[in-house]
Parts: structure tokens; C-alpha cells; sequence
């Protein structure tokens, strides 16, 4: 396998666009990330497009009709949340294996205020578990009751991390929301599956991004810095119990020990994070699960400050999913164009200073996980 590097990204606004649809909403990151890269749709050999919601639409070919089709092998994908992510790592593998010098991601979703898994009923999806609710406000409120019961994590400590994005979120031009929220104003919202509340749930709507990664030879033509130092995909283990609800642990921490193995580089190296936070409990989870501190002591960390913008390890400065927004095949390409932002100094107001080696994850339950680790 040889080295693949970032040659361009770009990502719109997530919001709400109902003048618009999905091949629009796509091309334009398309074309922003092209214009980034300095390169043309006639220099793209792959491309690989994410969106859940129509996956058997052909997607990426529709993209390519509105930004020119040039008959090159078009992969579409969906993976539940880490859609995107798992589109970023077939154009990473497309040049990787050598096949390829350029090759383009692209993920795109049209969700408007549909729940996140639209809406249960008619998505196909079973809204009960075996024991209790199987839709994801419950898995993760369940996540973080055991956390709770475990570590003696608190309400208020949960309750941080929607206070810590919200904030990061105002330096942000193209986050969903850009309202900074206070302790009491988070706890005291409406709850929705505890401890959970309305602040600590990422919302749901449209949005796109789009990443070029391309050979080391064409880096050095286009002068791209951005190096990816392991793209990793797992799903669950087996196992011989019959869990009622997805183990929403285990599947990071394994992508995670890849991650390390093949980027040569371990949490202690990293400048920022960019983690799937869907709801409040699971970025705390995911603190223990990347390593970026011991067993029980992500409470300490949210307490502490050191994961807030100018901490020892700022995590979602973004905004996170909890207020950047979730479109769900656009969260992992966005989580690529964030830490390729910083790691190129071009991240304006929510800048890392210094930032060299960046990670951002992605968890899809069902179940798959991605963990990408980028450096200069």
C-alpha cells in the first residue's frame, strides 16, 4: 500500500435546504473541493458517495450529472452513520492499492426534521430492542447510565460536553447552530432519553462534503501537505451472548488499537479530535474508547477543561454532531474537512495552533466503526 494524501476538501453549510435536493447539495462540495484541490472533474478516476437515506438511488451518478460525467467507476455507500467516512476510505483505498491517483469522496444528506433513523415506521428499521427501546436516544441515554453507574460520571459532567460544542460551535461559520448554551440551560431542557437532554442530542438535516486524496506523486504536483496515516473499518466482533442492545464500546476501542498499529502514532500524539458525538454520553465514552485518557476518568477530563478548545487534547471544535449538525452521509467527509482545515492553518477563529496529527471517528450501529488519522 502507498502513501495517500489530501488534496482538497470542502464542506457546505448543514441546515435545512428544501428548495434543494441531494445530487445539488452534493455537487456543490464537489465542486468546492475540486477548486480546492486545483483540480477538474476530468482529473478524477473514482469516485465513491455516501448518503443513507437514497441509498439505491445511484447517488454519485446523479452528482456526476450535474458536474460532468466522464464514465469513471462511481461506488455508492451506505454504512449507517459512518456513511461518509466509509466513502472517504474507498477513495483512500482506490489510490492506496495503486489503482488510482485521484480519486474523490463525496457524502451528501437530505434529512429536513425527520428523526434519525427517519422516522422508524417506514425506514425499515425495528424501533424496539428485546429488551426495551433499540432507537438510539435509548441506546446512548442506557451508555451513559452504566458509565454513570461504573464511574460515578454525573448529569452535570454529561451535561459539559453539549455546553463545551455549543461554545466551539460560535467560531464555526458553517455549523447548523452557532448558540452558546449555559450549564443550567442545558440540564433543564426538555429530556429525552436520560440523562440526555434536548441540548445533549445532535440534531438531524441536510448537508454535504467532499474530499480529494490523491498519490504521492500528484501531492507533490499539487504541493497537498496532508498526509493520511491510516483509515481504518471494523464492525462488530462476535460474540457468544445475545446483547439486546449494540455495544456501542467495543467497536471503537478495536478500530482504535488498528489505528494506532498502522499510523505509527498513539492518542498521546494528537492535536485534536473530531468524535462521533451524537449525544452528550457518547463523547465521554468515546474519550476512554480512543485512550485519550485512562478507564473512568473522562468525568475528570470534561471537568478539567482538556478537551475544550486551548486544552491539552480540544475535541469537537467544530461544534460537534450536537451542533455542527448530522446529516448523516455527509458527518464522516465533514470530520475529514475539519482536521484537514487545521492541519493546514486554515481553520480561521476555531484554529488548533500547531495542530499536526488529527483523528476523527465515526460510528455507524448495526454495526460500523471509522477512524481516520491524518498528519503533516
Amino acid at each position: 500500500m502507498r502513501d495517500v494524501y489530501v488534496a482538497g476538501v470542502a464542506m457546505i453549510r448543514f441546515g435545512r435546504y428544501p428548495e434543494r435536493d441531494v445530487p445539488d447539495l452534493g455537487a456543490e462540495a464537489v465542486l468546492l473541493a475540486l477548486q480546492d484541490a486545483g483540480l477538474t472533474m476530468r482529473d478524477v478516476e473514482l469516485m465513491a458517495a455516501g448518503c443513507l437515506f437514497q441509498a439505491n438511488a445511484m447517488v454519485g451518478q446523479r452528482i456526476l450529472q450535474e458536474v460532468g460525467q466522464t464514465g469513471i467507476p462511481v461506488v455508492n455507500v451506505a454504512n449507517a452513520c459512518a456513511t461518509g467516512s466509509t466513502a472517504f476510505r474507498e477513495a483512500w483505498m482506490a489510490v492506496a492499492s495503486g489503482e488510482h491517483d485521484v480519486a474523490l469522496a463525496v457524502g451528501v444528506e437530505q434529512m429536513g426534521k425527520m428523526g434519525l433513523l427517519g422516522g422508524g415506521g417506514g425506514s425499515g428499521i425495528r424501533t424496539e430492542g428485546v429488551v426495551g427501546s433499540g432507537l438510539m436516544p435509548a441506546v446512548f441515554g442506557q451508555a451513559g447510565m452504566e458509565h454513570m453507574r461504573k464511574y460515578g460520571t454525573t448529569r452535570e459532567q454529561f451535561a459539559k460536553v453539549a455546553v463545551k460544542n455549543h461554545k466551539h460551535s460560535t467560531r464555526n461559520p458553517l455549523s447548523q447552530y452557532r448558540n452558546e448554551v449555559g450549564l443550567d440551560d442545558v440540564l433543564n431542557a426538555r429530556m429525552v432519553a436520560y440523562p440526555n437532554t434536548l441540548y445533549m442530542c445532535c440534531p438531524t438535516g441536510d448537508g454535504a462534503a467532499a474530499a480529494v486524496v490523491v498519490s504521492p506523486e500528484k501531492a507533490r504536483q499539487l504541493g497537498a501537505k496532508v498526509k493520511v496515516l491510516a483509515s481504518i473499518l471494523t464492525s462488530d466482533p462476535w460474540t457468544d451472548r445475545d446483547l439486546t442492545l449494540p455495544d456501542v464500546n467495543t467497536l471503537t476501542r478495536n478500530a482504535a488499537k488498528q489505528a494506532w498499529d498502522r499510523a505509527g502514532v498513539g492518542p498521546d500524539d494528537l492535536d485534536l479530535v473530531e468524535l462521533h458525538d451524537c449525544f452528550a454520553t457518547a463523547e465521554i465514552l468515546h474519550y476512554e474508547n480512543l485512550g485519550l485518557c485512562g478507564e473512568g476518568e473522562a468525568g475528570r477530563m470534561i471537568d478539567e477543561g482538556e478537551t475544550a478548545h486551548g486544552g491539552r487534547i480540544p475535541v469537537n471544535v467544530s461544534g460537534g454532531l450536537l451542533s455542527k449538525g448530522h446529516p448523516l452521509g455527509a458527518t464522516g467527509v465533514a470530520g475529514i474537512f475539519e482536521v484537514t482545515s487545521h492541519l493546514r492553518g486554515s481553520a480561521g477563529e476555531r484554529q488548533v495552533e500547531g495542530a499536526k496529527v488529527g483523528l476523527s471517528h465515526v460510528i455507524g450501529l448495526g454495526s460500523a466503526c471509522t477512524i481516520n488519522v491524518l498528519g503533516v
